[in-house]
């Protein structure tokens, strides 16, 4: 039903334009233009379908303009430079993806953002910025590779996201951004159920809310939040149901991972400060042999790390996950305090990486434990001897590397039958004759074949190769990095990835952050080569 309406406005306004609609009607001849049409009716009734049609172009218009304001597939919002600032400041916390189309640790990475962004629906949302539309946005954030994660506040840049990647993993960690630094536990009731946690728990037992230590775990508990769960009671009698009674700290280990060979309780009681307790949680809280998930990876690989793989499934299996982990434990117990660390992992979890970076297929084995090491140094080794169920397979492996017997594995493409080209090709094994070289600076290009932006560098680093061929102390090179492992000391963020390797100094590379021009790699050859040379006469 339309009636005729007497000076009536439709009014719209956006940042782009404004729209007004007016139809001035002064005499209703009917209440109703569908049930006595005058021409007075025809003609008011006309002008209102104008505007509404005009209406909806603007809209169509709107839509068409502000894509990213107004359109996101499934649950991750999506920015742009001309809404981020506004959007942004609408939510408590946000985590947001910058990413380019091309990338393809961004694709690999889209469809576990996009799980996780329906898990956290209503607590932390989840957004995106495509950098190749909205470089702007991308530029202010300081955004250099791709994919970049960043924590938002109430639309600040809060921090860097170093958390994993999976659905899983990206879903508890920004859980873990809401919500207290600490739980406050009153009863025996709420502590039972804290640490009965999938995960381990840090609880803190005081004396009262005054006391100094409390405030100084609270600070920590603000820092550590992201890696640990926290929580304090101001209760001692709860402390003494574990066998304190004084203010302490107690650790507790996944009740998952309770073992014979250690204490699933550890009690710290000395100086509380920040630092200490830091480095108590972290010397403490994996115990002898944790579970290496895709989530901690990282955490566990700062040492030199022996995991066990095999058919691993605490939520649905426990008993046969601790079946193996307890004649791994029964072993790697005489082994402790030599500088290996131990860790138990599910072999599925893991396929393309024992596959890639260890060249264990999955017909190898069959059900049995596969076992590897990955030093700090990107060193790696895998036992190739059949996993025997009394445990003497892995002590005699582990003899073996101690003893310096073990050959590494190394990823790598066979070196190139010949290599006179300016640009050399390097590969995993050559590494360290060609660039590694003493004798000589070098200028390694890491790349990707896929990616857009190394072909487009290519002739220009080629014309820096033909420009310094007569120089004998130099040598420019290039590796894939995606079908080679990369050496530890060459951090490989994104493509391309350039370094500079300084003649007696090759373990302090100095990386490439300039352009992309010719003259701007030769004053970065330059002045690398002047800061070593000023660094070594200081040093004299």
């Amino acid at each position: 039903m339309f009636s005729v309406f007497d000076e009536r406005y439709f009014y719209f306004e956006s940042s782009v334009r404004k729209v007004l609609f007016v139809c001035d009607c002064r005499s209703e001849t009917s209440p109703c233009l569908f049930s006595h049409f005058s021409l007075f009716n025809l003609s008011c009734f006309l002008f209102k379908m104008a505007a509404a049609i005009r209406l909806f172009f603007f809209f169509f218009f709107f839509l068409s303009t502000f894509p990213a304001a107004l359109s996101s597939r499934g649950d991750v919002l999506e920015l742009g430079d001309a809404d981020f600032d506004y959007l942004a400041t609408e939510h408590e916390t946000m985590l947001v993806k910058f990413y380019a189309p091309w990338c393809g640790h961004c694709k690999k990475l889209s469809p576990e953002f996009n799980r996780a962004a329906s898990r956290l629906k209503g607590i932390v949302q989840l957004a995106k910025v495509d950098c190749t539309a909205h470089s702007e946005t991308c530029g202010r954030f300081g955004v250099s590779g791709y994919p970049t994660l960043k924590i938002f506040r109430s639309g600040r840049d809060s921090a860097p996201y170093d958390g994993p990647r999976t659905a899983d993993g990206i879903s508890q960690y920004m859980k873990k951004q809401t919500g207290p630094d600490s739980v406050l536990l009153r009863t025996h009731s709420d502590l039972q159920t804290f640490i009965s946690h999938y995960e381990p728990s840090v609880v803190g037992v005081f004396s009262g809310e005054d006391s100094s230590r409390l405030s100084e775990f609270l600070k920590a508990a603000a820092l550590l939040r992201e890696q640990f769960r926290f929580a304090h009671t101001t209760d001692l009698r709860l402390g003494a149901e574990h066998g304190v009674q004084s203010e302490s700290v107690l650790l507790f280990r996944s009740p998952r991972l309770s073992s014979k060979f250690e204490d699933s309780v550890v009690v710290f009681s000395d100086h509380l400060t920040i630092s200490s307790l830091r480095r108590f949680i972290r010397d403490h809280i994996h115990g002898l042999c944790p579970h290496m998930t895709m989530e901690n990876r990282e955490r566990l690989r700062v040492r030199d790390l022996l995991t066990v793989y095999y058919e691993l499934d605490y939520h649905l299996n426990p008993r046969v996950s601790n079946y193996w982990r307890n004649r791994v434990m029964k072993v790697v117990s005489q082994y402790s305090g030599r500088g290996l660390t131990f860790s138990v992992a599910n072999k599925k979890d893991f396929l393309s990486e024992l596959e890639d970076d260890f060249g264990l297929g999955t017909e190898d084995g069959g059900d049995l434990p596969f076992v590897t090491v990955r030093t700090k140094l990107g060193h790696k080794f895998t036992m190739r001897e059949e996993f025997t169920r009394d445990g003497q397979s892995l002590a005699r492996f582990l003899d073996d590397y101690f003893a310096g017997r073990l050959k590494r594995y190394v990823k790598s493409e066979p070196a190139p039958e010949r290599n006179s080209a300016p640009v050399k090709v390097v590969v995993a094994e050559t590494f360290d004759d060609i660039i590694n070289d003493g004798d000589k600076d070098a200028v390694i290009l890491f790349y990707s074949p896929s990616c857009p932006h190394c072909k487009k560098l290519e002739p220009v680093f080629r014309e820096l190769a033909i420009k310094l061929v007569s120089d004998p102390n130099i040598v420019i090179a290039k590796m894939n990095a995606v079908d080679n492992d990369v050496p530890l000391a060459y951090d490989v963020p994104g493509f391309p990835t350039i370094y500079f390797a300084p003649m007696g100094r090759k373990d302090e590379p100095i990386r490439y952050e300039g352009g992309r021009e010719l003259k701007d790699f030769l004053k970065f050859v330059k002045t690398s080569r002047s800061r070593v040379a000023d660094a070594s006469r200081d040093e004299l």
